[in-house]
């Protein structure tokens, strides 16, 4: 028999006691944090597993033309999207929808990824819903209780392809760009600049979304008519006001040659800002929005004529006579040659170099005649002999300080590298040390050869040209900030000479048939060799030649000749100085003839590789 002294007893029950009131403090302390101290947090816990959070997409900012016309706006459209508890939740809802959306088993899978990524937000799973659509939708909302649709603001572009390369398109973020730093701050399924101003301006452009919230059942389904907290609005993109003259534009979209493929720019050459940029083919950007057909989105992008291409600032061609006037420009800042300057050997069709024989465009020749007159007759031979006097090392280093191994830097994106040899180790690693002689300079002086330029960066010289001082700033759809200037470093009185040399190519010259009554136009055709099909047509000319306040240019492939341009170039420049009426009483037909239909495939300058080599052909002009 066991015997417990009193005293152990009463001690026992001590500690005892204090241990349950030790536990019971505990639980007071523990009550008093969640119910006191931590309410709020756990309150607000609870909130988030009751409501979620819709975005409200920001509208994006306006693109304005010069003067106020709007290029790219905004209209009222709508989204519809899920809420799910789980993958397997999404999935069932979208069974349900699927005969009425039209979805397929791949498509649930991709919906089915972006809510794991993100599943405390809708899944968007049509954007740009027609209404016949959401009126479906809202007729099944008890069979499918996730349903959120809401207003979304769509893209929508006025001018349609007229604008398109200028102006681009957007499309909604891809999985692996959401990935990237780039758009880190981006959701999932926002729209983004994919092209034009629209991706060079996207930071801009793109506003801030807001977000409100909708209650939701413990199974995660919506609850009707519930009432919902306060909600943050979105901000819209800023409004993108560009140089474009929406009129010129349109007149300048409406008279390319449906047929053709090409590109035409108009830009002030005093200030670098364009008033026009089209490149045909074109397409009409308000396909991409809310999720273009797959098969008009599949023939766009593997056409044989490129019609997503800017011509202008992507596709390189040789220049062609319109170099003549570089070469011109560097033989009169180095001293080699005036504008009254003969070369020793008369144009006779050609000229003998070694063992080669190099053609000029005219056979029977153009006589003996100064610089100021090549230039107006665009005489291959005169030209062949001034860069030899020029010299191969002097023509690449004076290319390359003219800016024609670089980017003219247009504020559009993709714009591609002009190729040029940077020296003569170009050719020696291309062709070997002894694979080559002095004899390219020939093919580099008529623009063929080694030299590759995109219509921009001719652009660019034109305007140096056009201009008293002989600079050029950059090219420019927005505000042009960055200062860059390109100089010819030849005097005012020799630029004033090179125009009025200018001036008679139209007058006189290669393109007289594109004469404008009451404007003095100074340009130069080009006919650049193409060993893939007919030769390519190039124009580039300035207005009024004493005091130029547009130079336009234009580059036509397969269309065998600058002439073909010339009235095309002249016509605009003469509807922008003078007015619509002078633009239609000036009249512009291409005539090619019936055996220079161009080949049914586009075929440009290898962009990866050495450009377009012709060294035995029939000249340019």
């Amino acid at each position: 028999m066991s015997w417990h002294h009193p005293y152990s007893i009463a001690r026992r029950a001590a500690v005892t006691s204090r241990v349950v009131w030790l536990f019971l403090g505990l639980l007071a302390v523990v009550f008093f944090r969640v119910q006191v101290i931590g309410s709020s947090r756990y309150r607000l816990q609870s909130e988030e597993n009751r409501l979620r959070p819709i975005p409200i997409p920001a509208a994006r900012g306006l693109v304005t033309d010069r003067n106020g016309v709007v290029l790219a706006e905004n209209v009222p459209g709508y989204s519809v999207g899920l809420i799910a508890s789980s993958g397997d939740s999404l999935r069932a809802m979208l069974r349900r929808i699927a005969p009425v959306v039209g979805l397929d088993s791949s498509t649930f899978d991709m919906l089915v990824r972006r809510f794991r990524r993100r599943p405390y937000e809708p899944v968007v799973i049509a954007r740009d819903a027609p209404f016949s659509l959401v009126s479906s939708l809202e007729e099944r909302r008890m069979r499918i209780p996730g349903l959120v649709i809401q207003a979304e603001p769509k893209r929508r572009y006025p001018l349609g392809p007229s604008t398109a390369h200028v102006v681009g398109y957007v499309n909604e973020v891809t999985e692996r760009e959401l990935s990237s730093a780039k758009f880190a701050s981006v959701r999932a399924g926002a729209l983004v600049g994919r092209d034009g101003l629209e991706r060079q301006y996207d930071d801009e452009l793109r506003g801030e979304d807001g977000v409100r919230f909708v209650e939701v059942d413990a199974l995660g389904h919506t609850v009707p008519a519930a009432g919902v907290g306060s909600q943050l609005e979105p901000r819209q993109g800023a409004t993108l006001r560009t140089s474009l003259d929406a009129p010129l534009q349109q007149f300048v979209a409406s008279s390319f040659p449906a047929n053709m493929r090409g590109a035409v720019m108009a830009m002030d050459p005093r200030t670098g800002e364009l008033l026009a940029l089209y490149s045909s083919p074109s397409y009409d950007p308000n396909l991409f929005i809310g999720g273009a057909d797959p098969k008009v989105l599949n023939e766009l992008f593997t056409s044989d004529a490129h019609p997503l291409l800017d011509r202008a600032i992507q596709a390189r061609y040789p220049p062609a006579s319109p170099w003549k006037l570089v070469m011109a420009a560097m033989a009169i800042k180095r001293g080699v040659a005036n504008l009254n300057t003969h070369m020793p050997t008369p144009c006779r069709g050609g000229l003998q170099y070694y063992n080669r024989y190099f053609h000029c465009w005219k056979a029977d020749g153009h006589g003996d005649i100064s610089l100021a007159e090549a230039i107006k007759v665009s005489c291959d031979v005169y030209f062949y002999q001034l860069g030899l006097k020029l010299g191969l090392s002097n023509v690449l280093e004076d290319a390359t300080e003219m800016g024609f191994r670089q980017r003219s830097g247009i504020d559009l994106p993709a714009e591609a590298w002009p190729a040029f040899p940077p020296s003569t180790a170009y050719y020696d690693r291309l062709y070997g040390r002894r694979g080559w002689t002095q004899a390219v300079v020939l093919n580099l002086a008529i623009g063929q050869g080694e030299n590759a330029q995109t219509l921009v960066n001719m652009m660019r010289f034109y305007s140096m040209l056009a201009n008293e001082s002989g600079v050029a700033p950059t090219p420019t759809l927005v505000a042009n900030t960055s200062g860059a200037l390109r100089s010819l470093g030849v005097s005012d009185t020799a630029l004033a000479g090179l125009r009025e040399a200018l001036l008679a190519v139209v007058e006189q010259g290669t393109a007289a048939g594109s004469r404008v009554a009451g404007l003095k136009i100074g340009g130069k055709t080009g006919t650049a060799q193409n060993p893939h099909g007919p030769d390519h047509g190039w124009f580039i000319g300035f207005a009024p030649v004493d005091s130029p306040k547009v130079v336009v240019g234009g580059i036509m492939e397969f269309a065998r000749h600058g002439t073909a341009v010339a009235p095309l170039v002249t016509r605009i420049i003469s509807y922008y100085l003078l007015g619509p009426g002078a633009a239609r009483a000036t009249d512009y037909q291409l005539i090619l003839p019936d055996d220079s239909a161009p080949p049914p495939q586009l075929i440009l300058p290898d962009t990866s590789s050495a450009p377009i080599t012709a060294n035995a052909g029939p000249g340019t002009r």
